[in-house]
């Protein structure tokens, strides 16, 4: 079984491009986690390059910014090739599958950006998004 899962913040913006037979989106990114333990010397946090495709990847593009903070569920690969001098390059990507945010637009502070959808605005996939301070009355299993 292959499945990693990762909360971290984009250390920039995605880069989105489209391409192939069905023009498909493939958004590459990276993110910042932070270690669990950290020792003196060590480094505070790891940095994955990551690939985002089709319908996820145009909600990266569309939703996700540098300093976002979000949950990500995918796979890791090895992106190893051999560059011009011949020598051999080792390196890894995550590939995701699944990516929730992984905190409100108002937790985010400046660092959200105007890219979050407004409140009861039609997001563009038949969903009708929440205002953050509805109260939970008139929501079914909310509690």
């Amino acid at each position: 079984m292959n499945k990693v899962i990762l909360m971290g913040r984009l250390t920039r913006d995605p880069e989105v491009r489209y391409g192939g037979a069905q023009n498909t989106a493939v958004a590459r990114f990276s993110i910042a986690v932070d270690r669990r333990f950290k020792r003196d010397g060590q480094p505070d946090a790891d940095f994955f390059d990551c690939r985002a495709f089709g319908k996820l990847g145009e909600f990266v593009e569309k939703y996700l910014r540098k300093g976002t903070k979000v949950v990500l569920d995918g796979e890791i690969q090895n992106n190893n090739y051999t560059n011009k001098d011949g020598q051999k390059v080792y390196g890894i990507q995550i590939i995701a599958n699944q990516i929730e945010f992984a905190e409100s637009k108002s937790a985010q502070g400046n660092a959200g950006g105007d890219y979050m959808p407004t409140p009861n605005a039609d997001a563009g996939d038949g969903f009708m998004n929440i205002e953050e301070d509805i109260d939970d009355e008139g929501i079914p299993f909310a509690n």
